[in-house]
């Protein structure tokens, strides 16, 4: 194992616990940053105008200073966490700011923040909320307007060469996370949920190419880890936003494994390649729209169609119960929500339902739950 693998998952949690660093140093060297949030951002745009994606977070654990002026205490308390560290001077090195409109209060966000912050570039990518045909071809149309608009900021155009490489480079980002998620696959995983979320955060705030080589030593180091024996229950995480190590790390070190999740900031983000085949407009539509299953897009069909790529990830990594995280006053996923509870039940897995208010989360009183679920858990394996 060379010196570069063995400090690339150290390398990894300090971007992790230092995420600005990194994009203020690119900034200082004259790089435009562009801010964005969530997994409906064609970030390969940026990457192809030689901008740098920088995914906003916010500050879990960070009381909030000024926001309360601007946003109702009912707004989604991510966004307030967000446009409050903004207000702070937190995010000064940006250049810019995307927002896809997945729900009103991302809306909303990205009006406010344009109002109050005025930063020299903003866009709002407006997310069809349904996936018959005609809702692609106009997402095609949009991302045609996007990308207008981003080369209108540069002052240059997207060849389709670089916008040809940018798809590649992000393609190998996913085909990377892809392979270091099969190494949570063993009993007990190579790779522990801690360790995954902060290696994703790491790489929200780094340029796509410095991400694929940190992956590369990542997954090196983590092969080469000594399999061992253990019976801990399999767990995986579903929901929205999760930025923070928090809630996987009191699951883990109350005796869990998490193997798996499917979250907007973890497998959600990119499962799906872009296909090379096709346009590239129209490739990258397909997969933006096509390849997410956000509860923020109506999917018609049965329970069983619309999860049965959950149906494999609790398959393929030998999942025993799922934690369902959401959001206080996240709609989207509260509404979906029974729904998936629903289905999970018709395969007999137990569920556990966490909220949080993403500014404090409640781990005394999650310890508790959770280790009784955990309980339940080994209990139904006796039997």
């Amino acid at each position: 194992m060379t010196d570069k693998a063995e400090g690339a998952l150290t390398k990894a949690q300090n971007l992790y616990e230092n995420r600005v660093a990194r994009v203020r140093e690119l900034a200082n060297e004259g790089k435009k940053v562009i801010g964005y949030f969530c997994a409906y951002t064609p970030v390969e745009f940026l990457t192809a105008l030689d901008l740098v994606p920088y995914r906003i977070q916010g500050g879990v654990g960070k009381p909030l200073k000024q926001v309360d002026q601007y946003l109702e205490t009912i707004v989604c308390p991510y966004v307030r966490s967000c446009f409050d560290l903004a207000l702070g001077g937190e995010y000064d090195f940006l250049s810019g700011m995307v927002i896809p409109h997945t729900c009103d209060a991302m809306h909303r966000l990205h009006d406010i923040w344009k109002y109050h912050l005025n930063p020299p570039y903003t866009y709002c990518i407006t997310v069809p909320h349904m996936t018959h045909e005609a809702s692609f071809e106009y997402f095609r149309k949009e991302l045609e307007l996007f990308q207008q608009s981003l080369e209108s900021f540069v002052g240059r155009p997207i060849s389709k060469e670089k916008l040809a490489e940018a798809i590649e480079l992000h393609n190998r980002s996913r085909a990377l996370l892809r392979e270091l998620y099969e190494l949570r696959k063993p009993a007990p995983p190579l790779l522990s949920g801690t360790e995954s979320i902060q290696v994703l955060v790491a790489g929200m705030t780094i340029p796509v190419q410095e991400f694929n080589e940190l992956l590369e030593g990542v997954i090196a180091e983590v092969r080469s880890r000594s399999p061992g024996s253990d019976s801990r229950p399999r767990l995986i995480v579903v929901g929205s936003e999760i930025d923070d190590v928090a809630m996987v790390r009191l699951a883990e070190d109350s005796g869990a494994s998490v193997v798996m999740d499917d979250l907007c900031t973890g497998s959600r983000a990119f499962w799906k390649d872009v296909d090379t085949t096709k346009d590239a407009l129209t490739a990258l539509a397909e997969r933006y729209l096509g390849g997410i299953t956000c509860p923020c897009t109506f999917r018609p069909g049965k329970l069983d169609q619309r999860f049965s790529y959950l149906d494999d990830y609790i398959r393929d990594w030998n999942v025993q119960g799922v934690l369902f995280y959401t959001i206080r006053f996240c709609d989207t996923y509260q509404l979906d929500g029974p729904e998936l509870q629903e289905h999970l039940e018709i395969m007999e897995l137990p569920v556990l339902h966490l909220e949080d208010d993403y500014i404090k989360p409640p781990l005394g009183q999650w310890k508790t739950r959770i280790e009784a679920f955990l309980e339940t858990i080994e209990a139904r394996a006796q039997e």
